[in-house]
């Protein structure tokens, strides 16, 4: 017998197996690979129509210096071109106050909600109430509740009270506003997130000398912070993305970037390119922020899922 010569030989159910392992491998990346490409299309396609001519947007032309030759058409309509940005750009100007109302309000609403919220959620998932019939879990699903009213409901009576209140086209209407509309789901995800934290850590620093408020802020809130961080991403998301109140009650002064965005028309038709390019501008910070707090986000969405 050489030493060449293959002493063990794997078995017709172990090639089986094998072949079916890989079979399965390939079949699952291929499906992950065709969501990826369905998920990142509407990006892709944002990021290539901002470098598009109008003819090479109406041809459907996909991809550059292939199909077509990139252009800055859609940026230097925004004066954000390399040789407009320099200059004086009154498009611009205005481009950077609605990022800044969108930045403002977005972060001031999502930052107050993750606060009320992380309250009211802790409440919930450590005492025990009662408001007539309803009871904690009763309670909880009322806040979730809230998001079933579709937005166009509350239109005329929101336009009527700002009105009164004098806070149509102001950022603290807004804020206001979207901090309501996020407070239950910041309610929902902390609730969760609270009821992981087993109750004997509280317990063990109510011995050591600590109130509730005390066990609340050194014990409970570090180990918390990936769902409130979870949940101040979401709701960043939500009221930057928002428009239809933010159309509805502003005009000048406290106009966001989506309001800018779909007022990317003319008697001549939809401007593609510049609206493609100040999109993209808009998604970019929240995508530079799911990148850098991508584990948060991940902590986050987990908690509670496994007890």
């Amino acid at each position: 017998m050489t030493a060449t010569t293959q002493i063990f030989r794997d078995s017709e159910a172990d090639r089986r197996h094998r072949a079916k392992w890989w079979t399965s491998r390939i079949a699952i990346y291929g499906v992950l690979i065709l969501w990826t490409v369905i998920c990142l299309f509407p990006i892709y396609w944002t990021i290539t129509t901002s470098f598009k001519m109008a003819p090479n947007v109406m041809k459907g032309n996909m991809v550059p210096w292939v199909d077509y030759q990139p252009a800055w058409l859609g940026w230097r309509s925004l004066g954000l071109s390399p040789d407009t940005i320099g200059n004086e750009s009154t498009v611009r100007a205005e481009f950077m106050k609605r990022f800044l109302n969108s930045a403002v309000i977005s972060v001031t609403s999502s930052a107050l909600a993750v606060a009320l919220g992380s309250l009211a959620a802790y409440g919930l998932s450590r005492f025990n109430y009662r408001f007539g019939f309803m009871k904690n879990a009763d309670i909880s699903f009322f806040f979730l509740s809230q998001l079933i009213l579709p937005p166009v409901v509350l239109a005329l009576p929101f336009l009527v009270l700002y009105r009164e209140l004098a806070l149509l086209d102001t950022r603290v209407g807004l804020i206001l506003l979207y901090t309501l509309s996020v407070l239950p789901i910041v309610i929902w995800i902390m609730r969760d997130q609270f009821g992981s934290i087993p109750t004997e850590l509280e317990e063990a620093a109510l011995v050591d000398g600590l109130s509730i408020w005390g066990a609340f802020a050194t014990i409970i809130l570090p180990i918390a912070l990936p769902g409130m961080v979870a949940a101040f991403i979401l709701s960043l998301v939500l009221t930057w993305n928002e428009y239809f109140f933010a159309a509805l009650l502003t005009s000048t002064y406290a106009n966001t970037l989506p309001v800018m965005v779909a007022s990317q028309t003319g008697s001549q038709g939809i401007s593609w390119w510049s609206m493609a390019a100040l999109s993209f501008a808009a998604i970019l910070p929240l995508i530079v922020i799911g990148v850098v707090l991508e584990k948060y986000i991940i902590k986050g969405m987990a908690a509670g899922a496994v007890k």
